[in-house]
């Protein structure tokens, strides 16, 4: 049980003190109306004796009564109705609440901090383990307190409304008080006349109402004299006569009103009357509907019936019960008790207004005091004491006990007991009455009298006796009743002689409620017992107790019992929370029915501590729903408000319809609560859920779809999934073309250009929009619901401040606090329907009309529910609502929510990374910047599948969509070898040809059939296709004429394409860059993206060797030329519609070699290559004689068109491929540079050297593609190319390795894989400060001289004539470098194995054996030789040696120089 404030000892004895009536002639009360009281209200705040008082008992020992409290009520004659009992309880218990602000003690048990009432109280040994014993600092809790007044007020008023019985005399009236003022013209007449009353009143048969305690009652004569107005020797006077009738011990003169009226205003007199009238303001009240209620004392049961309007006649004196009803009706529920014409309130004021005592002075006090002493010393206990001995003598009388029962009980308890019968075997006698004068009756009257008089073993003793009498009689009632007193008289007696009986009190209650049927004196004997057991810390015994009188008769005492039992609970000593929680809940619920909602609010508030946030969610709906409902009866509407919005934002498990039920009763407190602050600031709404990190924002129009042929680039939309490897790539090429723009360097203030900021990106910096361009935020919303949510008028919520970045003083513009659509136009979702347990996102628009900076807050709109939202038969009814079309039920309120993002965590330096740090997140927060240009591309016959070298023309428009003109306009991609825009001039542009057979990409020209496969040459310099500039080849300037885009303009530029020559599915990303003509502080540039996706099949293979030819000489007559052999391969499948290629033209293209005509190997004119077929072709190449400016180019035709390659778009897409191939080998190069040669002599040495074996020829192949599509023929055509660097060695028109991974296929690739060594040893090395110099390789070495010799292939001599054959052999050397070189030739060679002896023959070379020689650069020299034979036979004359080294070199790098091939001779004879 919770605190109280009197101790159990205090509480038992206030609740059973002796009962004195007062009974007072007219003129005596009006002298106490004075005061605003009654006489029997003038004298409650001094019925309490402040000394101790001495009384004898029946053997004569002394007794000591210490605190004694006695109560004098006015005479009233008719019991009160048990309805109006009810309707006072109810009151009593609604206007006593908890104080605001009250501060109780909170205790820490395990996971649960509860605002919990004793102060001794400590969590320990739970049912958890991990609980700790702590007791937490004092905190403030507005729901619980730790006494619970309301119910030692209902107790109180309970024990004092009890109506007077027969089986008990504990509230009977021991004495009377007559009163009569010394006004009076004969007061000694008039006291006579109350006399007789009061005698009436008590043996007449006409009064069964109030009950008396003895038939000689003591009278006891006061006499009232107002000393204001009254004449004190009269007054004395009189009182001499009384005390001569009556004796000194039994009258008494009060004097009061001493005051007089016109004395000081401001003199404070103490008005000790106003706790008590106060306390129970209920009953001050004399205008309820159907009943009078008047004062009632706090310690008894009194009224007050006696107004300033008494009538003649002491008859009239007795008016009703202020418990009386007007009306029979037995019983009063919840509803009437809603119906008190007068509120609790009003009659605090109208009570609290009135002043009390207003003509009693401090000594008038001490009088009253003084009077009630006397009274009590001198009247009352000796009237007690006297009549207990009366008692114990008719007692040993009747019994024929030895002296005196005090003595007897001894004997009682020390022989052997009878052994009680049990309750269930005693018949159902409660119908059974004692005469007055029965014995048994006797003793309980004497043990009564000694428990008011604080004489607790007597009284016992005598409990103890009547209830074996009464139980040997079956009288139950009475048995019940002496049973309780015994227990409590136990109980109370000093020094603990024997235990507290508790089963005494078990079956007091049990009799009562089960036998008698009298639920009132059950619920005393709980009340007492429990009291009682909570002092001796039987908590457990004490809950079982309160929880067992709970039942459905009452509410009221239900829900208080239940409460008490809680409180039980938690005081344990291991504290039982749960159990706590759940009989609060129980409690409450008993307390809303009883109509106490305060009450019940505060159950299950306190109980909402233990289920908060532990799981048990079903729970913690129902307390939510119910504190919801109670606060908004109570109107408390932020708290229904907060309860109900509890039940919706947690991860609810209720049905759909209990759902839905929550939702409608949350919008409908809701909107209660906002109309009543329609102009307060828009509330906060708990649903649908947002996820804000979630949120993203776009600048910018929403793309155009694609229109027919026009297809709008793909620029970025919220549609798009981000990609942090994509956005990275779009920020190295806006990086790159900004910094190509500023001369090679970035800008400190670059900001990288973000048109989706979300939670990826980098959104530390404020965003940058563009004035009358939208920005849309897209918000995530979830609905936790199981039922559909309706959202309407969603907009954007958000601030704005105007600034004129371009005036230079920024920081003069004002603020404007005002928000309207001038600035900043808002677009609205009219119906936005969030299904249940969806995730939907909405795409809120804004529409900024000035500059300045923007800060988007939130969302605002109504929320609603969809009506007949919960699913019927299982079907979703979510099924067929359309947008537009689902029906509100008309509940909606207006709410916003906020966008609160929280910004990634710092982890940078050493003090972000010890503590936890947020950056910013400045998503929401866009700088709105002047006017910009805005760019929209669109391409034309934009291919999505090419073959691999594929040429294909499609046109790209650009249309400014702004009101300001741009420029710059440039496009960067990671790919240029895959478009060209074409050259710089117009003339190398081709137009759309008219002789060509089809409409062909390429500038073309008829040819004479006699020019077929020798070279047609051209040239054209790097600078025209845009590269030798210097700038980066990945930055193209886009030909715009006049280099500006007007407003509105639109432009269509020719662009060519070439597939690329992997096969597979190539992202290919275009960045238009452009610029706007007016420079801006904010925004310097703007970017278009556009990814195209090309899907690429295999088309042709090619492989190309280059080899020195053995003639030597040209038709020229110089001594460079050399053979050029090409592989093509068709491994194009078939899958793709291919049907053949046609090689049309080769033609080569290089700043020092050319092509100079076809060496027709096969003689077959056409070169057709179906599926998996390969031709070779071989040409014949020689040195170009022009400047090294340009690239000269030869076209070797195959048909009858020539392509013009040294234009677009052949050239171009050659200079790229040359870029990107210069680019790959200059990389690894450069890795290689610190390792070259120290001296700068060694260098140029090894450098001319590597030239001899070096070739700069480029092949570039053209071909078309036959293709069934549709049943229609389409011819394709295409390029491929092939870089050649060094004689002899194979290149590929694409990188080798994957070159042969298409050419094999993948399983053959991957057989030829894991033969391969799969780890190589890496190693770690420094490298020297000397590095050593590259080494000419032997191969290099051995291409400075090219020999050949010239002989006849056969030879005839006769033998027989002359025995040795002289032959002629001319030896042609060729100098191949540019540097002077001694040659020597040795011909003193011999082969040295036998099998070339056996096969070739020996001959002899005749003349010198060696020649030493000079060669210049590029020299070609002859030498003739003789060759002497003396058989016939074939031979090999390539015996010569030949050792070559530069001049001024040392012999390091002197070498052999093979021949190519065999010199085979043939002799014979004749």
């Amino acid at each position: 049980m919770a605190q109280c404030v009197q101790s159990v000892q205090e509480f038992i004895q206030d609740s059973f003190v002796p009962l004195v009536a007062a009974l007072c002639s007219e003129e005596a009360e009006r002298l106490t109306r004075r005061n605003n009281l009654s006489f029997a209200e003038l004298v409650r705040p001094f019925c309490r004796l402040t000394s101790e008082v001495h009384m004898r008992d029946p053997n004569n020992q002394l007794h000591i009564i210490k605190n004694l409290k006695i109560a004098v009520n006015n005479i009233i004659t008719h019991p009160p109705q048990p309805g109006a009992i009810r309707k006072l309880l109810h009151d009593v218990v609604s206007v006593s609440q908890p104080a605001e602000g009250l501060v109780a003690n909170v205790i820490t048990a395990g996971d649960y901090d509860l605002n919990i009432s004793d102060r001794s109280v400590k969590a320990s040994v739970p049912w958890y383990s991990n609980w700790k014993e702590t007791l937490m600092e004092l905190n403030t809790s507005t729901f619980y307190s730790a006494t619970t007044p309301w119910f030692e007020s209902y107790r109180e008023c309970f024990l004092q409304s009890m109506p007077a019985s027969d089986h008990e005399f504990l509230n009977h009236y021991v004495a009377c008080m007559l009163v009569v003022s010394s006004s009076e013209p004969d007061p000694v007449e008039q006291f006579l006349k109350l006399s007789q009353e009061q005698h009436r009143i008590q043996h007449s048969s006409e009064y069964s109402y109030p009950k008396w305690f003895i038939p000689n009652t003591l009278k006891y004569y006061v006499l009232l004299h107002d000393v204001s107005t009254g004449e004190e020797q009269r007054a004395d006077s009189i009182y001499e006569e009384m005390k001569q009738r009556y004796g000194t011990q039994g009258c008494y003169l009060l004097k009061i009103n001493s005051r007089v009226s016109n004395r000081g205003a401001d003199e404070q007199i103490p008005d000790p009357w106003s706790q008590y009238l106060q306390k129970n303001t209920i009953q001050n009240q004399d205008s309820y509907e159907d009943y009078t209620v008047s004062n009632k004392n706090t310690d008894h049961l009194i009224s007050d019936g006696i107004d300033s309007e008494m009538k003649d006649g002491l008859s009239n004196n007795f008016k009703t019960h202020p418990l009386q009803l007007d009306h029979p009706s037995g019983s009063l529920d919840s509803a009437d008790y809603m119906k008190a014409s007068t509120s609790l309130q009003d009659s605090k004021k109208s009570n609290s207004g009135t002043p009390h005592g207003a003509c009693l002075t401090l000594t008038d006090h001490d009088r009253i005091r003084q009077f009630i002493q006397e009274f009590t010393f001198r009247g009352l206990l000796p009237h007690i004491e006297k009549t207990i001995r009366q008692l114990n003598d008719q007692l040993i009388s009747r019994k024929g006990l030895s002296r005196s029962l005090f003595s007897a009980t001894k004997k009682w308890f020390s022989g052997s007991k009878v052994p009680e019968k049990s309750i269930n075997e005693l018949k159902n006698t409660s119908g059974l009455l004692y005469p007055p004068e029965a014995p048994e009756l006797q003793i309980r009257k004497m043990a009564d009298l000694c428990f008011l008089v604080q004489h607790y073993e007597l009284a016992y003793s005598c409990y103890h006796t009547a209830k074996k009498d009464f139980l040997n009689d079956q009288a139950m009632l009475y048995a019940a009743g002496a049973l309780e007193m015994a227990a409590v008289s136990a109980f109370l007696q000093p020094g603990a002689p024997r235990p507290y009986p508790a089963h005494y009190m078990e079956t007091a209650i049990q009799t009562y409620r089960d036998i008698c049927k009298n639920m009132v004196l059950a619920e005393r004997c709980v009340l007492l017992s429990a009291e009682i057991l909570k002092s001796q810390s039987k908590y457990s015994e004490a809950a079982a107790l309160l929880i067992r009188l709970t039942s459905e008769d009452s509410d009221l005492r239900s829900a208080l019992l239940l409460e008490q039992a809680a409180h039980c609970f938690i005081n344990m000593k291991s504290p039982m929370v749960r159990k706590f929680a759940f009989h609060m809940i129980l409690a409450g619920h008993r307390f809303s029915k009883a109509g106490q909602k305060k009450h019940a609010l505060r159950c299950y508030c306190q109980a909402m501590q233990v289920y908060k946030g532990k799981g048990w969610s079903l729970a913690e709906d129902h307390i939510n729903f119910t504190i919801g409902r109670q606060s908004f009866t109570l109107r408390q509407l932020d708290n229904a408000v907060s309860a109900f919005r509890h039940i919706l934002i947690n991860d609810s498990k209720q049905p759909p319809a209990q759902q839905g039920a929550f939702l409608r009763e949350y919008l409908y407190v809701y909107k209660n609560a906002t109309q009543l602050s329609p102009d307060g600031p828009l509330p906060q709404l708990p649903l649908p859920y947002i996820n804000s990190s979630a949120t993203r924002v776009f600048f910018g129009h929403d793309r155009r779809p694609a229109e027919g042929e026009k297809q709008a680039a793909t620029h970025v939309s919220l549609d798009q999934e981000y990609d942090s490897e994509s956005s990275q790539q779009w920020k190295e090429l806006e990086e790159q073309v900004v910094s190509v723009i500023n001369k090679g360097t970035t800008p400190s203030n670059f900001q990288p250009t973000q048109f989706c900021l979300n939670r990826y990106s980098d959104n530390s910096k404020f965003p940058l929009a563009v004035i009358e361009e939208p920005i849309t935020v897209e918000v995530s919303f979830r609905n936790p619901l199981k039922v559909p949510l309706l959202l309407t008028d969603l907009s954007l919520l958000w601030k704005f401040q105007p600034k004129d970045f371009s005036a230079k003083h920024d920081g003069e513009t004002k603020e404007q606090g005002t928000c309207d659509e001038d600035m900043v136009g808002t677009e609205a979702i009219a119906e936005f329907l969030i299904n249940s347990e969806e995730t939907k996102v909405a795409r809120l628009k804004l529409f900024p009309h000035q500059t300045g900076e923007l800060h988007i807050l939130g969302v605002v709109y109504n929320l609603g529910s969809v009506q007949g939202a919960v699913s019927l038969d299982g079907i979703d009814p979510s099924i067929g609502l359309q947008t537009g079309k689902f029906v509100s039920n008309g509940l909606s309120v207006r709410g916003r929510q906020d966008l609160e993002i929280q910004g990634p965590r710092l982890n940078n330096t050493k003090e972000e990374k010890t503590s936890i740090k947020y950056g910013p997140d400045r998503r929401l927060d866009p700088i709105i910047t002047e006017e910009m240009p805005l760019l929209e591309v669109f391409f034309i016959n934009f291919p999505t599948g090419l073959l691999c070298g594929e040429i294909r023309k499609a046109y790209v428009e650009f249309v400014n969509v702004s009101k300001c003109p741009l420029t710059a306009l440039k496009v960067v991609s990671k790919h240029p070898e895959f478009f060209t825009f074409g050259g710089n001039t117009a003339a190398l542009t081709p137009l759309s040809p008219s002789a060509s057979e089809n409409c062909s990409a390429y500038k073309t020209v008829v040819t004479d059939p006699t020019s077929v496969r020798t070279a047609l040459l051209s040239s054209a310099s790097s600078a025209d296709f845009g590269l030798g500039t210097g700038g980066s080849p990945e930055v193209i300037q886009v030909p715009l004429p006049d280099a500006v885009l007007l407003p509105g303009a639109s432009v269509q530029l020719p662009m060519w394409l070439r597939g690329p020559d992997e096969e597979g599915v190539h992202e290919i990303n275009f960045l238009f860059y452009y610029e706007s003509i007016k420079k801006h502080s904010k925004m310097c540039h703007r970017v278009l993206r556009h990814t195209a996706v090309i899907c690429t099949s295999r088309s042709l293979h090619i492989r190309a060797t280059v080899c020195r030819s053995n003639a030597l000489g040209d038709e020229e007559g110089r001594g460079d030329n050399m053979l050029l052999f090409v592989d093509v391969e068709n491994i194009n499948t078939s899958e793709t519609g291919v049907k053949e290629f046609h090689i049309v033209q080769v033609s080569s293209n290089s700043k020092h070699w050319k092509l100079q005509k076809s060496v027709n190997i096969s003689g077959d004119k056409d070169t057709k290559l179906a599926s998996r077929e390969r031709a070779k072709l071989c040409f014949k190449a020689v040195r170009c004689k022009n400047s090294e400016e340009n690239y000269t180019f030869a076209d070797i035709v195959f048909g009858n068109e020539q392509i013009i390659s040294s234009a677009s778009p052949c050239a171009d897409f050659f200079f790229q491929s040359l870029s990107s191939e210069f680019k790959r080998t200059h990389v690894q190069s450069h890795t290689h540079a610190s390792q070259r040669a120290v001296k700068q002599s060694f260098d140029e040495t090894v450098r001319l050297i590597q030239k001899c074996s070096e070739v700069d020829l480029n092949i570039v192949v053209l071909w078309k593609a036959y293709v069934v599509e549709d049943s229609k023929q389409l011819i394709l055509e295409g390029q491929h190319h092939v870089t050649l660097n060094t004689v002899g060695k194979e290149a590929f028109s694409f990188p080798q390795k994957q070159g042969f991974k298409k050419i094999l296929g993948n399983s053959d690739w991957e057989d030829l894989e894991q033969e391969l060594p799969e780890t190589v040893l890496l190693k770690f090395f420094r490298p020297e400060n000397t590095p050593v110099p590259a080494r000419p390789t032997p191969e290099q070495l051995s291409n400075l001289i090219k020999t050949s010799l010239h002989y006849p292939e056969s030879f005839n001599h006769s033998f027989h004539q002359k025995s040795l054959c002289l032959v002629p052999v001319t030896l042609l050397l060729s100098n191949c470098s540019q540097a002077v070189v001694d040659v020597m030739i040795d011909l003193r060679h011999k082969p040295t194995s036998s099998e070339a002896l056996e096969i070739h023959g020996s001959f002899t070379w005749l003349g010198q054996t060696q020649y030493k020689l000079q060669l210049k650069g590029q020299e070609v020299y002859s030498l003739q030789l003789k060759a002497c034979f003396v058989h016939t036979g074939v031979y090999n004359l390539g015996t010569p040696r030949v050792f070559a080294k530069l001049v001024d070199q040392v012999t390091l790098f002197e070498t052999s120089q093979q021949n190519s091939m065999p010199a085979l001779i043939i002799i014979n004879n004749i």
